[in-house]
């Protein structure tokens, strides 16, 4: 089990959704990472995209913003500003390597940290393995 990485909403999101068709799968790397030590960073970005994909999914906004607020006081949580050299970084994967816009800003925070990349984004993880290490949970 790799200590740091850096994870994608995909995951997230399917670890929160108990109907998701990859829920068990990604619960079960959560814990494993969990028990391992390992720290999970994300790009504050998440935040919003964790917000309306599991609003939009439930139909309840309460409860996605009750994931956010628990999210952000998580200690197992690092949060990566998304300031205009990220921006920057970000934008230039995302030309080079044809990702869309919030892939590129998950593949630029892993490669400025040094970090793999753990994600369900078949696309995502094909474009970013030129660039990070990737990981599918």
């Amino acid at each position: 089990m790799t200590r740091d990485v850096v994870v994608d909403a995909s995951v997230w999101v399917s670890s929160l959704v108990p109907s998701d068709v990859n829920h068990v799968r990604c619960l079960a790397w959560f814990r494993a990472q969990a028990s391992d030590g390992g720290a999970l960073v994300a790009p504050a970005l998440l935040l919003p995209e964790l917000a309306g994909s599991i609003s939009r999914r439930t139909g309840d906004r309460t409860m996605a913003l009750d994931i956010v607020a628990h999210l952000v006081a998580s200690p197992n949580l690092r949060l990566e500003a998304v300031d205009e050299p990220m921006g920057a970084l970000a934008a230039r994967l995302a030309a080079e390597h044809a990702l869309r816009g919030a892939d590129a800003v998950y593949v630029a925070t892993a490669l400025r940290l040094g970090l793999p990349l753990v994600s369900l984004d078949q696309q995502q993880l094909d474009r970013a393995q030129a660039v990070v290490t990737v990981i599918s949970p």
